[in-house]
């Protein structure tokens, strides 16, 4: 090498030995220990300012939505309603302790000792997010609360962030027992479940303080992959995944001291049940939450309340009963429909409602064919006249009043009318003259013999001699609404308007031996922040026990010799009223047993509710009638509501006979048929041949109580008094038949 290629070497390793030496002088320990500090202090710096800019958010809209809970009055849950969210927010206090250690053994065994996040968790879940592999990462309970009631489930940075510093602020401001409620109220357990009592009534069908420890570390288990590890539908790695996340969770317990080891090795899986849709609104669920969201409204809870969600509603419904209900009006009825393929079947809506006539609870109600198909309620609509269901209030309030004939003959079971059809009524200022079904005349009869039959002729005098106006004020009290009710001669035969539900009432009241029963479905309304306790209907008398016994005496005989037969049994006593508007449009069967009031009625609706048609022709069966499907459909509830029968009877007190003055000479008497058999038209058939006479009839016809009739009697026997049930033409005529107009 000559001396210029080493003076060459010599200038590159001093350059070289510069260079090292300026990099040392540049990274010196003091120098880096410098730049760690600058970076720990830039970085408490900006955490604490984010911690001072990131406040405490609102909770989010979907954290606080709660779904609405009916149940039936044995606790079984009819339907949950809310906006798309089933949820019911419940206090720490009512889930178990052990069950709530297992929630803490599953996701955060430190949770009682932290500050409310894990630094480590939650850089790995940033670091993750950066890296894209989506959530993953460790949480602490406080940290879950957090992103599910104030943030979104959106897996960013910032978020995560967000989720650290509230979290942080949380765990000062709130007690763990607040954290822990929170957590395991918003959480999502999968089966469209959030919340702990939405879980447990998904998965086992009981209320989250019934939740046994096995139970409760199912799903607390099931919370780490709701999906997945739900055992009605996991592969059979998810099975095995989450048989090992329950059996951890177990362990966790012993190992914090909240199980021993001789009761986690008495535990067994706790396989949940299978799951079931979502009750919904279909059937007969709409009309009966409806009914109970009517009633919330009269006793305070408004409909803004309502839609707030939380709440629990128990109704009164009788399971077993409203399911009773339901299969009779399929048995018989909607099986006999041809709704498609025939006209008159498409217009035939059926309504019920049966209350217990001593608390006037609603053990069942029948509002249509389904709630989704057919919005209005058809037990509680009004738009319908209860026809001859009514006359049974005129009887009562004839002897409430202690009224008297036009000659001055107290009324009773026994007393004698003139049962002409057409028969104008005397005394009235309103000339009305009704006709009788099929426009029969019965010559005289007696009160027990016309409410048998439903004669109208009889009723329109009655209710003459009783006056209109007091009839009306005994028909308020007994509980008829005040729609379109007149007082006037023709409400006799049920003019004006009333529903089932109205119906039930009023015929409970009589069965309740006239103390007043107001049929009502809410049990009680339970919420978190408030409860609120139904009101309870007033008990007052609305007409003596006398009167009301008595006229459950006459509608005992409706059903033993009357239209009411398809409704005698032996299973049972009954008392009933059978009832057909003009035309048809609507048939009723009003009854009740010692223990049960029902009403029953079929209405023809056309055009979409907004016509009422004729119900002639239902299920090719002629006429229609109060005497038919709705008595067969009653029959056939009762039968079920009671299990198979009941031998309570009627307690019956100071039933009034009337009066009944002596004959006159036999020339001047009028002949009743004497004929007992009876030829109901075919779509008015009794189940039995009905008797025409009365225990309480005496054995010689005697004359009517009334001034003469416009129309003799006939005498021939060659036409027999049929049961009526029919009120031919309500209202007062101008015209013919010997009525005018008023």
């Amino acid at each position: 090498m000559g001396r210029a290629d080493a003076r060459r070497a010599q200038a590159q390793e001093s350059r070289r030995a510069a260079k090292s030496g300026g990099i040392r002088r540049l990274f010196t320990w003091k120098k880096l220990l410098g730049a760690f500090f600058g970076i720990v202090l830039l970085g408490m710096g900006a955490f604490g300012a984010l911690y001072l800019y990131v406040d405490v958010p609102a909770a989010n809209a979907m954290a606080e939505r709660q779904s609405n809970v009916y149940k039936y009055s044995d606790g079984t849950v009819l339907a949950r309603t809310g906006k798309g969210v089933n949820r019911q927010i419940v206090d720490l206090d009512e889930v178990p302790k052990k069950v709530q250690h297992a929630f803490v053994a599953a996701e955060n065994k430190t949770f009682y000792k932290d500050q409310g996040v894990d630094l480590k968790g939650t850089t790995r879940g940033v670091l993750n997010t950066l890296s894209g592999k989506g959530k993953q990462g460790g949480s602490t309970i406080t940290q879950q609360y957090v992103k599910n009631y104030y943030l979104t489930q959106a897996p960013t940075v910032s978020r995560k962030l967000q989720e650290l510093v509230i979290s942080l602020k949380i765990d000062q401001q709130m007690s763990k027992d607040e954290i822990l409620a929170g957590y395991i109220n918003t959480a999502y357990y999968g089966r469209g479940a959030s919340g702990i009592q939405a879980a447990a009534q998904a998965y086992y069908g009981i209320d989250a303080k019934d939740l046994n420890v096995s139970q409760g570390a199912y799903l607390a288990s099931v919370l780490q992959a709701p999906s997945q590890y739900d055992w009605n539908s996991a592969t059979d790695t998810g099975k095995k995944l989450v048989k090992e996340r329950w059996a951890y969770t177990l362990r966790n317990m012993v190992e914090m001291d909240w199980l021993t080891e001789s009761e986690k090795a008495k535990l067994k899986f706790a396989h949940p049940q299978k799951p079931k849709p979502a009750a919904g609104m279909e059937g007969q669920t709409g009309y009966l939450v409806e009914a109970a969201n009517k009633e919330l409204e009269k006793q305070g809870v408004s409909a803004a309340d309502r839609e707030a969600g939380g709440w629990t509603f128990t109704l009164t419904v009788d399971k077993k009963r409203q399911q009773a209900l339901e299969k009779a009006v399929d048995d018989q009825l909607e099986s006999k429909l041809d709704r498609k393929g025939n006209k008159v079947d498409a217009t035939v809506q059926a309504g019920a409602t049966s209350v217990d006539p001593k608390t006037g609870k609603v053990v069942a109600l029948y509002g249509g064919e389904d709630y989704i198909k057919h919005y209005i309620s058809n037990a509680t609509r009004q738009d319908y006249q209860p026809a001859s269901t009514f006359k049974p209030l005129v009887l009562a309030s004839a002897l409430e009043n202690e009224s008297e004939t036009q000659d001055g003959s107290l009324i009773g079971l026994n007393t004698v009318y003139d049962g002409t059809s057409k028969r104008p009524v005397v005394g009235s200022d309103t000339p009305f003259a009704p006709q009788n079904q099929d426009d029969r005349s019965y010559g005289p009869i007696s009160v027990q013999k016309a409410m048998n039959s439903s004669v109208n002729s009889v009723f329109a005098q009655m209710i003459v001699d009783v006056t209109p106006a007091k009839a009306k004020e005994t028909a308020l009290a007994l509980g008829v609404p005040d729609k379109n009710f007149p007082e006037r001669p023709a409400v006799t035969l049920g003019t004006m308007n009333a529903s089932t539900w109205d119906m039930a009432g009023v015929y409970a009241t009589l069965d309740n031996h006239g103390q007043k029963v107001t049929p009502h479905i809410l049990q009680s309304a339970e919420h978190r922040d408030r409860t609120v306790n139904p009101e309870k209907p007033k008990r007052e008398q609305a007409i003596s026990r006398a009167s009301a016994d008595t006229v459950t005496k006459a509608l005992t005989g409706v059903v033993d010799a009357g239209s009411g037969g398809a409704a005698n049994s032996p299973a049972y006593d009954a008392a009933a009223k059978t009832g057909t508007s003009e035309d048809n449009k609507s048939a009723w069967f009003a009854g009740y047993t010692p223990e049960l009031t029902t009403v029953v009625a079929l209405f023809g609706e056309g055009d979409g509710g907004r016509k009422q048609v004729s119900l002639t022709g239902t299920a090719n069966s002629g006429r229609a009638s109060g005497s038919g499907f709705p008595a067969r459909i009653w029959a056939d509830y009762t039968l079920g509501a009671l299990g198979g029968g009941s031998g309570k009877t009627f307690d019956l007190q100071d039933v009034e006979r009337g009066e009944v003055p002596a004959p006159p000479t036999p020339s001047d008497t009028p002949s009743e048929e004497p004929s007992e058999t009876e030829e109901p038209t075919p779509s008015d058939t009794p189940s039995q041949t009905p008797s025409e006479t009365p225990s309480e009839t005496p054995t010689t016809p005697a004359p009517p109580t009334i001034s003469p009739p416009a129309t003799t009697p006939p005498t021939s026997p060659e036409i027999p008094p049929l049961p009526g049930d029919d009120d031919g033409q309500p209202g007062e005529r101008p015209g013919g038949n010997g009525a005018a107009q008023q």
